[in-house]
């Protein structure tokens, strides 16, 4: 569905330190880096993440829910360790959460920008999933 997706830091260096090595746990790598100003981390240009410098003509981005793929359940784990490793804040501890489907499998963590971010491995394949009509309100991840 999406291309990229953008937020707006208030301290680029401060977020790169801590993106980078987050999301290698979940096997991203940075796709596209333009110094002092945004670096892509994902995939490739075309599938990434990024991270912007905010200032006067790119207004700082509150607080928004990104979810990552994660290539497996010890990604996930190795996300979670990491993200308080790296001075996260914990919002809901690696594990299943069949209230949002079967074999669905996530952390949550505070990120130094407020943002709530989520590592997810599902354990059936996407087209044996369909459409989510379980999700509960609340909880990890609203």
């Amino acid at each position: 569905m999406f291309d990229h997706l953008q937020i707006k830091v208030a301290d680029l260096r401060d977020s790169r330190r801590f993106y980078v090595p987050l999301l290698a746990a979940l096997k991203y790598e940075v796709v596209l880096e333009i110094e002092g100003v945004v670096v892509g981390i994902g995939i490739d240009t075309h599938n990434m993440f990024e991270i912007r410098q905010a200032g006067s003509d790119a207004p700082l981005t509150t607080s928004v829910h990104v979810a990552f793929s994660a290539p497996s359940k010890t990604a996930v784990d190795q996300f979670y360790a990491k993200a308080l490793q790296m001075g996260a804040k914990d919002n809901g501890p690696p594990g299943f959460r069949p209230e949002y489907e079967d074999g669905y499998y996530a952390a949550f963590v505070i990120d130094p920008n407020g943002h709530n971010l989520e590592a997810v491995w599902t354990s059936e394949e996407p087209s044996a999933r369909g459409a989510r009509t379980t999700r509960a309100s609340g909880g990890p991840g609203s």
